[in-house]
């Protein structure tokens, strides 16, 4: 009799504890979820700076040539399958480029997300740097110096 209660007992202990037990991804989220439900509500040439700020909250950042040009990044990570061994994967990576006029209305509105950052081209060129370029001097005084060191062992 004590038997059965004590099996009863654990039956509805497992129950809560299994009940307990989320069956979701670990995500970790940066910037701002669901961006591409928010960004919806917004409705170019009708929406301004401020029903954007409501909605999504401030930039993350700002373009540098164009003050007008608000970004707004969502990024999340989640744990890989048994290939990935537990490594973390891409799961969203949206962007939203907001435009503004000088009159602060929503001019144009564009959402980036991850199969559109495989599609972008970058620049290949360097730009050189003046400003640690060494003089003539200064390498001739590097070398001797190297040269002097080297000869200590």
């Amino acid at each position: 009799m004590i038997f059965k209660h004590l099996i009863n007992i654990i039956l509805i202990l497992s129950f809560f504890i299994l009940n307990a037990c989320q069956f979701q991804d670990p995500d970790k989220n940066h910037g701002i979820i669901f961006l591409k439900n928010r960004s919806e509500k917004i409705i170019v040439n009708k929406s301004n700076k401020n029903d954007v700020i409501k909605i999504l909250g401030k930039p993350h950042s700002r373009a540098f040539d164009e003050e007008d040009k608000w970004l707004y990044i969502e990024r999340v990570l989640t744990k890989g399958k048994y290939h990935k061994l537990g490594q973390h994967v891409l799961k969203t990576n949206n962007v939203l480029v907001l435009k503004f006029n000088k009159y602060g209305v929503l001019v144009q509105k564009k959402i980036y997300d991850k199969n559109d950052k495989n599609k972008l081209a970058f620049i290949d060129k360097t730009t050189k740097n003046e400003l640690s370029k060494k003089s003539f001097i200064q390498s001739f005084l590097q070398s001797i110096k190297q040269k002097m060191y080297s000869n200590r062992k």
